[in-house]
């Protein structure tokens, strides 16, 4: 059986080989491309046979950095997922990165087993977000309830909303819904710009700030 692919962009060249080398423990994940920057990643990518599944990428580097680079990759390659690597553990450095897609923020001193919980939940989920990055986007849609208090959002929203906060797939929930998968999707991409929030833990925490589940 093939293992998941994993893309490390990293410019501390001592840093991503350890990781490398620790990713490759793993029974189910290898590293299979490596940058030292966003460009050239984006070079690595644009000539590959092979995308990886899982970005671990930098926040801070030379020529292209990690949050300008999510952004690219959220419009250009948005099958692939990316773990935010940083040192910074303040709100700013996480909120850039998650509104730039990235579905998790891990700090580089973290134990080789929440990498692996987050690798396998980024697969399985579609995000990974420790207590400190929940907090970090709760307080961000605390600071702009006074933009959202005149949302209105419709019953078949409502319901798709609750049923989003749960574990089942969008195909689960189509199926609820007795709607199309394409129905739900475009429920989903309403809901994303109605209540301004970039991914499925968004809906799930503006449902749990106000109130609906």
């Amino acid at each position: 059986m093939s293992k998941h692919a994993i893309a490390i962009i990293d410019d501390h060249l001592l840093f991503a080989q350890s990781l490398k080398g620790l990713i490759n423990t793993f029974d189910h994940f290898e590293v299979t491309h490596e940058a030292n920057n966003g460009q050239t990643f984006i070079d690595i990518l644009n000539k590959a046979s092979r995308l990886p599944e899982i970005a671990l990428m930098d926040m801070n580097m030379p020529i292209m950095d990690g949050v300008e680079t999510a952004g690219w990759l959220q419009k250009n390659f948005p099958s692939i997922k990316v773990l935010a690597l940083s040192m910074d553990d303040d709100e700013n450095s996480i909120l850039k990165m998650i509104r730039n897609g990235a579905k998790g923020y891990l700090l580089k001193d973290i134990h080789p087993d929440i990498l692996l919980e987050a690798l396998n939940s980024v697969l399985k989920e579609g995000f990974y977000h420790t207590k400190r990055v929940s907090d970090t986007l709760v307080g961000s849609l605390h600071s702009d309830a006074k933009k959202k208090t005149d949302i209105k959002l419709q019953e078949r929203e409502l319901e798709f909303l609750k049923l989003a906060s749960t574990e089942m797939t969008y195909k689960e929930i189509a199926n609820v819904m007795s709607l199309s998968p394409k129905t739900i999707d475009g429920y989903r991409e309403q809901l994303f710009k109605k209540l301004e929030v970039k991914n499925r833990i968004g809906l799930v925490i503006y449902a749990i700030k106000n109130k609906i589940v």
